[in-house]
């Protein structure tokens, strides 16, 4: 799977850091580190304790420097060719002197990763649609400096949807793509509202659109590409595993990026959730080198380096030497 070129369309700044770095920051700072989530059945208030106690820990420009260059190295490593990630600046302003230094430190971060790198700015579900245009506003100066898209993150059960319709405009009038979470918690109608109200580029999981012909033929009628990240289902119940409707909305034409989403609290990498959809999920190599093409050409990459990810993934899936660590006579995928 590490071999697979592949793009990376859903990572969270907080959610992107190493346990180990986390203990780092956590000590240096005089802060206690938050415990593991539950296996299962947790609720969204257990995720979001942790996830603001981890971030407590991202206090500096050289905090959020480290964390993206360790996470732009460990996607690297997993064969990710682009990352796009994603940050809410409200959640950093008052230790880093305000919304536009908070994202000026994320895009210099962004900058300097080794590998290409955009950044998606994110307002939230839980704040008012007034925050969410003034984060657009935001956004859309930085674009084509580094801000690539821009999302609505949170539990998307708050908030009515064509209320932050204005937002997305600001953020769809400067170039950059609509990105919000939907289809987690809320229905397939929520997913309808967020292609028709915001003009979602791509929505963060959606994996509800499932359940409902009608918004999976709108998904693939309009290409609107699902960032779905495997490992963030079962600890909330929303699915174990084995249930993720993958196969479902691939044969119903809907594009789909495989994604990490907070490998700090979900505890698997880029690597890994292609391997679930491989392993759980029994995803063929040309499958799962569909969904690889799928995450390039769905993503903000430049077109050269679009190009360029795409040949590469095409050849993976003609390559018939064999991996590292397997015999001559089993050419592996791994």
């Amino acid at each position: 799977m590490r071999g697979l070129p592949k793009a990376q369309l859903h990572l969270h700044l907080t959610g992107a850091m190493r346990p180990a770095t986390l203990r780092d920051l956590a000590g240096r700072h005089g802060l206690a580190i938050p415990p593991p989530l539950p296996p299962a059945a947790g609720t969204w208030a257990d995720f979001q304790d942790r996830y603001d106690a981890a971030r407590q820990a991202i206090r500096t420009p050289a905090d959020v420097a480290r964390v993206i260059a360790e996470a732009a190295d460990d996607d690297a490593a997993d064969g990710c060719g682009w990352l796009e990630l994603q940050v809410d600046p409200t959640s950093y302003a008052a230790a880093l002197g305000g919304l536009a230094p908070a994202l000026e430190a994320v895009l210099a971060g962004a900058h300097a990763a080794a590998i290409p790198a955009g950044v998606v700015v994110a307002s939230s579900w839980t704040r008012s649609p007034e925050h969410a245009t003034t984060l657009a506003r935001l956004a859309a100066t930085y674009a084509g400096h580094g801000v690539v898209g821009f999302g609505l993150s949170n539990d998307e059960r708050h908030g009515n949807v064509a209320d932050f319709a204005p937002a997305f405009a600001i953020a769809a009038e400067a170039g950059l793509l609509g990105v919000p979470h939907s289809g987690f918690y809320t229905g397939a109608e929520h997913v309808r509202a967020c292609v028709e109200h915001l003009h979602a580029a791509r929505l963060g999981h959606g994996t509800a659109a499932a359940n409902d012909p009608a918004t999976r033929d709108l998904l693939a009628e309009r290409q609107v590409a699902l960032e779905i990240c495997p490992t963030s289902y079962p600890p909330f119940g929303v699915h174990e595993l084995t249930d993720i409707p993958l196969r479902t909305l691939l044969d119903a034409g809907v594009p789909v990026a495989v994604a990490t989403d907070d490998p700090l609290l979900f505890g698997v990498g880029l690597a890994g959730q292609y391997s679930i959809c491989r392993d759980v999920l029994g995803l063929t190599d040309a499958e799962l080198a569909g969904l690889a093409a799928a995450s390039i050409r769905h993503s903000a990459a430049p077109q050269p380096l679009k190009a360029e990810l795409l040949r590469r993934a095409e050849r993976w899936l003609t390559d018939e030497s064999p991996r590292p660590g397997t015999a001559p006579s089993a050419p592996a995928r791994c």
